[in-house]
């Protein structure tokens, strides 16, 4: 569904001493874009000089220039009021006037963080970013958290002003008509507002958030924990596996599996080793079930291990059925989910190969992917 068409549309912007960009943006959005993007909530994200000037120019009724550009081009209630204009706010929670440390730097990454991760939540919203104002660490800030979360009807984009109406105090949208403005010079000469032109560049962005664990998508996670999980997730796999310890290193993450679901990966990751052919359950014959049970038993370190789990050791006369198949490959997945996040568990579960009706299922990884070896103490 296109953006336009979602019941929720909440344009998002950063400013700073420029509160104009919201109402150039809307200008652009609204009444010049094709297809209209008419917001139906905005947020602003800004300092607290930023949110006074805010205020003061755009709420109320004089000046009033956000009711006067909905008035000027008949477009519907807006919800754009103080509770949708935050401050950012430091480390010591205080409201930040500048960003002037580094501390100041991360509270402000974790706070845009946090806003778009909360604003893109909404499955009946679709969110647009305006990175037009502020300084370019909050524009920055705000694409990239919208790389790490946007979905496929969320939208960035940068609004451009033709001179001399860039940067201009007095101007906040083109009028419809001829309206007399006066530049910022020397000469402080008129200008016609109507004669402005505002366009919006927009602006590709990769969407990264099918790869983020849930726990990053529910809140709570600062940007640099976010960032570096997406990385984890974009790095090539690798996959050691520790049978005295039941381990596993997916990646860079360390995880403790179950002796059961530890066996089922190291019977697949020996057979990728070996470059074996996929498995299909009714294709295993009585040598790879020996070679499963060899694998549990080694993960339990107990060579009579079989004959105190019997649906392990029926495995022998049973054979590994379809449902013990799929049974233990999605309990594998969900094992691995709970540390890895699911798309990024997809990488080191058996997964089927080809589209024949008997394909069956192997690891993705390439031999030079896969190590046995010992893990050290974490």
């Amino acid at each position: 569904m296109n953006p336009d068409r979602y019941p929720r549309r909440i344009l998002l912007c950063v400013a700073g001493l420029s509160p104009q960009v919201v109402t150039e943006t809307v200008f652009a959005l609204a009444v010049t874009g094709e297809p209209r993007f008419v917001p139906t909530e905005i947020h602003l994200l800004t300092t607290a000089e930023g949110a006074e000037r805010a205020r003061l120019t755009l709420l109320g009724d004089r000046p009033g220039w956000f009711r006067r550009l909905r008035q000027a081009y008949g477009l519907p209630d807006i919800r754009f009021d103080l509770d949708t204009i935050h401050v950012l706010r430091g480390p010591d929670g205080r409201p930040l006037d500048d960003i002037r440390s580094q501390a100041d730097n991360e509270a402000l990454a974790d706070a845009i963080t946090a806003r778009v991760r909360e604003l893109t939540a909404d499955p009946e919203g679709a969110v647009h970013a305006s990175i037009a104002g502020g300084r370019k660490t909050m524009g920055f800030y705000l694409g990239y958290s919208l790389t790490l979360f946007g979905r496929p009807q969320d939208r960035l984009s940068h609004v451009l002003v033709s001179g001399p109406f860039e940067s201009n105090p007095n101007f906040f949208y083109p009028a419809p008509a001829a309206e007399v403005i006066f530049a910022t010079g020397p000469d402080q000469r008129p200008l016609d507002a109507s004669a402005a032109v505002v366009t919006l560049a927009d602006i590709p962005f990769v969407r990264l958030r099918d790869g983020l664990h849930d726990a990053l998508l529910r809140g709570g996670a600062s940007f640099g924990d976010t960032v570096r999980q997406a990385q984890r997730n974009l790095a090539a796999p690798r996959l050691t596996l520790d049978a005295a310890t039941c381990r596993a290193r997916c990646g860079d993450t360390v995880l403790r599996l179950t002796p059961i679901s530890f066996a089922w990966l190291a019977w697949f990751a020996r057979r990728a080793l070996a470059a074996l052919p996929p498995l299909h359950w009714k294709r295993i014959g009585p040598a790879e079930v020996e070679a499963f049970l060899a694998e549990h038993r080694a993960a339990l370190n107990d060579p009579l291990a079989d004959d105190e789990h019997p649906p392990i050791a029926a495995r022998r006369e049973e054979g590994i059925t379809k449902e013990f198949f799929e049974g233990r490959t999605s309990k594998l997945k969900r094992e691995l989910s709970r540390a890895l996040g699911e798309p990024a568990a997809g990488r080191y579960t058996p997964r089927r190969q080809g589209g024949q009706r008997l394909a069956g299922h192997a690891l993705g990884l390439e031999p030079h992917q896969i190590r046995f070896d010992t893990l050290d103490a974490e």
